[in-house]
């Protein structure tokens, strides 16, 4: 009997991926008594919450903010003592730069759908402001099952909101194609109000009213002092100090079924479990599914994703002057490579702390189905960043110091139909008794919403398909600060 052999037991529960997910997942088990394990094939966890350090600044390398709005992520945090660290950001405040000027992000609008033409005066042209205002006279455009939201929102407001807003909005929290992202998965309460609503403008109107005369506890977002990439840190410390075990570099290579429970090939031993929660990206969870349960497989299998690239860049202070604000967001159709910066420093008042005499700026290069732009050195992408942020804001100072992170297949597409996929994966997967599934590839790629199909799947473990059901019933809208598995 191998070492790995011998540590599986009664109430042991084998969790294959040390993201977030998995982490929230074996969190949650150890809450519930089981014995757990956690397999990750990389070499930390976390993954894409990635802490990092330039030019001896702290920074995230990954996403760098959380959905406050969601308990998930921020009650997560508290638990594992992370509460005096927990920030909202210094400034709300953002800008998109469009028809070559930084401009204001208009106000009233849910997800760059204005619910009037006024919030979009000097975003869109006067014929583009004309055409919002005909979506009061057009027929019900219906939506059915599921519908793409540029599909649909062109369709009644006209292509300018789509091209200058929704997509520059969208982009930056699924880094895809607005004409192809699900209305139903990426924007629930729109989708919802437009099978209530024969005007759009009036849909979100609704939308917004609903959100005005709800108590608003606290700030949209939130960070972490140090960046969110110390979350996945202190949830495997605590993981780990309660007697969870976390085994890096473990590839989990297949799963078979027993009549006692499951058994997980690593390599040539065998992990004996009683559950499995398998807690990585769908290419993976696919091929370990395969034999167990080839339906899940077959579905996890479509699922695509979109691949991109951060560049952080360190300024001296006293070499710039940046505009106000947390950063700018880019439409593509205006032609310039990047599609989003933050001005980390003027966003988050820790990192300002961190080093007063430094600046730390970020961009952000990749969409979905854009290839040539990722095989270009690193050293290109800081010439392009560098270029755009010349153009957008002035800078023209030379960096103290630069990095590039690469996230091939980082983010997971919602295309039209995803929730159905979804729904089916889950059935095919409560057939089994004992295995269940979570990550960003199902109902959201934010961070609460990855911690939320964590919860979900060891719910599903113990017999309560609640949380699963709601879930794919009513997708997250998962906004910003994408985290993955």
């Amino acid at each position: 009997m191998s070492a790995i052999q011998a540590r599986a037991g009664a109430g042991h529960v084998v969790v294959i991926g040390g993201g977030i997910a998995g982490l929230a997942a074996a969190h949650r088990l150890l809450d519930r008594g089981a014995r757990v394990t956690v397999l990750e094939a990389s070499d930390r966890v976390g993954g894409k919450l990635l802490p990092g350090e330039i030019a001896g600044v702290r920074v995230d390398l990954g996403a760098e903010s959380m959905l406050a709005r969601r308990p998930e992520a921020v009650a997560l945090a508290r638990e594992v003592g992370l509460a005096d660290r927990l920030q909202p950001p210094a400034t709300a405040t953002a800008s998109i730069w469009t028809r070559g000027a930084l401009r204001p992000m208009p106000k009233g609008h849910v997800m760059g759908v204005p619910g009037a033409a006024s919030a979009l005066s000097g975003v869109l042209s006067d014929e583009g402001l004309r055409r919002i205002e005909r979506d009061a006279e057009l027929p019900r455009t219906e939506v059915g099952d599921d519908v793409a939201v540029g599909e649909y929102v062109a369709a009644r407001l006209g292509c300018e909101v789509v091209d200058r807003l929704v997509e520059p909005l969208l982009g930056g929290v699924y880094a895809g194609d607005a004409y192809r992202i699900s209305m139903r998965s990426a924007v629930p309460q729109l989708f919802q109000a437009a099978r209530e609503r024969d005007s759009l403008t009036e849909a979100v109107r609704e939308i917004q009213a609903k959100a005005a005369a709800a108590p608003q506890a606290g700030p949209v977002f939130m960070g972490i002092e140090g960046g969110v990439g110390q979350l996945p840190l202190a949830v495997a410390e605590s993981v780990m100090a309660r007697g969870g075990e976390i085994l890096l570099k473990t590839r989990a290579d297949g799963l078979n079924r027993t009549p006692e429970g499951w058994k997980v090939l690593i390599g040539g031993d065998i992990l004996e479990a009683d559950a499995v929660v398998v807690a990585v990206p769908a290419q993976q969870a696919s091929r370990l599914l395969s034999a167990a349960s080839p339906g899940a497989a077959d579905e996890l299998r479509a699922v695509e994703y979109a691949s991109m690239a951060l560049i952080t860049l360190v300024y001296r202070r006293a070499d710039i002057a940046l505009p106000e604000g947390s950063g700018f967001l880019v439409p593509p159709v205006d032609g310039h490579t990047i599609k989003a910066s933050t001005f980390a420093s003027q966003k988050w008042g820790w990192l300002a702390d961190e080093d007063p005499d430094l600046v730390v700026l970020r961009t952000s290069v990749g969409r979905y189905g854009e290839t040539e732009i990722l095989r270009r050195e690193d050293s290109d992408l800081v010439a392009v960043s560098r270029h755009d942020l010349r153009e957008a804001t002035g800078l023209d100072a030379a960096p103290v110091e630069t990095r590039v992170t690469r996230w091939t297949d980082g983010l997971p597409q919602y295309p039209v139909g995803h929730y159905a996929r979804v729904a089916r994966i889950r059935e095919h997967v409560a057939a089994l008794a004992g295995l269940a599934v979570c990550g960003a590839a199902y109902d959201g790629v934010g961070i609460p919403a990855c911690i939320a199909s964590a919860y979900a799947a060891v719910d599903q473990l113990g017999g309560d398909l609640r949380g699963v059901q709601e879930l794919t019933a009513n997708p997250v809208q998962s906004l910003h600060g994408g985290a993955g598995e």
